[in-house]
């Protein structure tokens, strides 16, 4: 059977209020105590049991990340850099799917079952009444991948998606292109709005032509792509990785070819982008950066009692690869 506080106590020759503080970040307990707590925990294989600690201190420094979009295999890179840092900053990442998800109320008392000290939201389309009802129940918060604004009631770490999105515009006009597509995700969020307008003025006087996918996913941007084939634009900034290999299926399938006949360029630089079969120009995004800004700012509330929320906004720039044509 496994050690058990009590054996430990018995072992040291202590109280079982000893062992207990012992192990309870930030309690008064002697060297000479701890020494001999620690030596017998060791000899004994004993571990505590955090979650009945967090039961008891409700503080189980379980963070919810959560998400709702495991469509697109960025997120498994996301998903590895959050966890991995939550755990190297002694915090317990819980994740939570919200796919399907519509009403804010119910997601929180979830959260809430789990005694979950803080949420980071890690998408860039879940509705923003989810973060808003976290923060209103006392819940600290932080979104990435959200909307940065200068005036913002919550934490949120991200780009400045209007500036990718006039990075991609610009990049295709300085290869010589005339006629420009965009190919977003759901229109109603705000990265597809925040990339379009981008997109907009980065273009200038050219036409732009507009198609919005379903969702961030390859399917929905092969799905995109077919229904634009027929009258194609010149080059799409598809606004998302996922999307642009979705869309360079779909072209290819026509039997036209990339960069020849349509160019592409997307954003994120997720890992399958650089693929030698993929090989996607398309627009960096920081994930490292965000994911421990993020995690900066989840710490910096447990902290504070309410610190004032930040907007930080990271910078991205253009990977070059082969599926624009070479600068003229």
């Amino acid at each position: 059977m496994a050690a058990t506080l009590k054996d430990v106590a018995l072992r040291a020759g202590v109280s079982r209020a000893a062992v207990s503080r012992t192990f309870t970040d930030g309690a008064s307990v002697s060297a000479r105590m701890r020494a001999k707590v620690e030596a017998a925990a060791l000899a004994l294989g004993y571990s505590p049991n955090m979650l009945a600690r967090g039961l008891m201190t409700r503080r189980t420094r379980m963070v919810g990340l959560v998400s709702n979009n495991f469509h697109n295999p960025v997120f498994l890179e996301i998903f590895d850099l959050f966890t991995r840092g939550l755990q190297e900053a002694g915090l317990r990442p819980l994740l939570v799917n919200l796919t399907d998800a519509d009403d804010p109320a119910t997601a929180l008392q979830m959260l809430k079952q789990y005694l979950v000290d803080g949420v980071v939201i890690a998408s860039s389309h879940l509705p923003d009444g989810f973060a808003a009802t976290f923060r209103a129940a006392g819940v600290p918060v932080v979104h990435a991948f959200g909307r940065a604004t200068v005036a913002t009631d919550m934490h949120v770490v991200s780009i400045d998606n209007v500036a990718a999105g006039r990075l991609a515009a610009e990049t295709l006009r300085k290869r010589g292109y005339h006629r420009l597509g965009f190919i977003g995700g759901p229109e109603h969020a705000s990265t597809t709005q925040d990339r379009l307008a981008g997109f907009r003025q980065g273009a200038g006087p050219l036409p732009v032509q507009v198609c919005f996918a379903g969702a961030y996913s390859f399917a929905a941007g092969h799905t995109a792509m077919r229904h634009e084939i027929a009258t194609a634009a010149e080059a799409y900034f598809c606004a998302d990785d996922v999307l642009s290999i979705g869309a360079m299926s779909a072209v290819r399938e026509a039997g036209l070819a990339v960069p020849a006949d349509i160019g592409i360029i997307g954003l994120n630089d997720m890992a399958m982008a650089g693929w030698s079969s993929i090989d996607l120009t398309t627009i960096h995004q920081p994930f490292a950066a965000i994911v421990r800004a993020a995690i900066a700012l989840m710490i910096s509330q447990f902290d504070a009692p309410s610190p004032a929320p930040e907007s930080v906004i990271l910078p991205c720039h253009l990977v070059e690869r082969g599926t624009l044509r070479p600068m003229g």
